[in-house]
């Protein structure tokens, strides 16, 4: 007798659990919005560059474009399958799935817009973490209403989001790691779908845990292959000495105190492109470039250090900008310029 109302207790949690949680997330969603999201992040340094538009409102509307495009053709593929899959298993669109694709649909539209801002107000080496943001909301809310381990993993991705920014990773290592959290994650979690089954919250972290470890493992390796990367051992030179030989293979030394100039292009409505927008820093200790037939490699490094990759260093950045007229010097602008290095050491 007490064993079958034990039996009878744990249908009844089951159904109250069901009920709770009646929404699914079907596993080709996961799929074909990873490898969307993941394929379009790792080719965004090689579509609509500014070579290909030098006109940054054709490039914005480009892009803009192009989100809008792939959002709605995956949309719709996704919306094919699942009511195929919904018609086979004799279901019908529930209103809490209704509901939810509008909030997907709401943070999908937020994440396009604020791509399109970002071209004209800044702050693009924050939009993959802010994508992560988005989409990992999208989960955690849908997971609410699903499976345990979705609203698990949603909550994991807007942590990974927020860590980018704040261990301030390079434009470079912010669309390593979207791209693996994305196109590998999303598939991976497709995998780990137990259909809603009841599991303790320990087994829920330890899956939680290890889809983590699994999506963060390829961007910490190509992390840790770029930084070994060394640029062949070479003469170490003044800059009077590349001056008289700037084709020969070497590394140069730049000493403290010697002044660089910065070219800023500036333009608009109201200011026009001058050759005279130069500014001149000065080093504040040496560094050394390596210099391939006259030309840069992108590998630099302070002496006695590790080599860099210029491309995975973040340089400059300009926390606030204002603009004034004085009587006696006529309008100015002034700003806050911080130029320092931020890369793995």
């Amino acid at each position: 007798m007490p064993h079958t109302a034990a039996r009878q207790l744990d249908a009844i949690h089951s159904m109250l659990s069901a009920g709770r949680r009646s929404l699914r997330i079907e596993r080709h969603s996961l799929v074909l919005w990873g490898l969307a999201c993941g394929g379009l992040i790792l080719g965004s340094d090689h579509i609509l560059t500014p070579e290909q538009l030098p006109d940054l409102n054709q490039r914005a509307l480009a892009w803009l474009a192009l989100l809008v495009v792939t959002l709605a053709g995956v949309s719709l593929l996704d919306w094919q399958l699942t009511r195929r899959v919904k018609q086979a298993r004799d279901e019908a669109w529930s209103f809490i799935h209704r509901q939810v694709l509008k909030v997907w649909w709401l943070l999908m539209g937020l994440g396009a817009l604020m791509t399109f801002a970002m071209f004209f107000y800044g702050g693009g080496y924050m939009v993959f973490a802010a994508w992560l943001v988005l989409i990992g909301l999208g989960l955690y809310v849908h997971g609410l209403f699903s499976e345990e381990l979705v609203e698990w993993v949603g909550g994991f991705i807007i942590a990974i989001g927020i860590a980018m920014l704040a261990f301030r990773l390079s434009y470079t290592d912010t669309q390593y790691v979207a791209a693996s959290t994305l196109g590998l994650g999303l598939p991976l979690l497709a995998w780990l779908l137990d259909g809603g089954k009841q599991r303790p919250a320990w087994l829920r972290l330890a899956q939680a845990l290890g889809w983590l470890l699994c999506v963060l493992m390829p961007p910490l390796l190509a992390q840790r292959a770029a930084n070994a990367h060394k640029p062949p051992p070479l003469p170490v030179v003044s800059v009077e000495e590349f001056r008289r030989h700037p084709a020969a293979n070497q590394i140069v030394n730049l000493p403290a105190g010697s002044r660089i100039p910065v070219k800023v292009e500036v333009s608009g409505d109201i200011f026009q492109p001058s050759a005279e927008s130069v500014l001149p820093l000065v080093l504040a200790q040496p560094l050394e470039l390596a210099m391939q037939n006259g030309q840069p490699t992108g590998d630099w490094r302070r002496p006695g250090e590790d080599w860099a990759l210029a491309r995975e260093t973040r340089w400059i950045s300009i926390p606030w900008l204002k603009a004034e007229i004085s009587p006696q010097g006529g309008p100015q602008v002034r700003t806050s310029l911080i130029v320092e290095t931020h890369h793995p050491r």
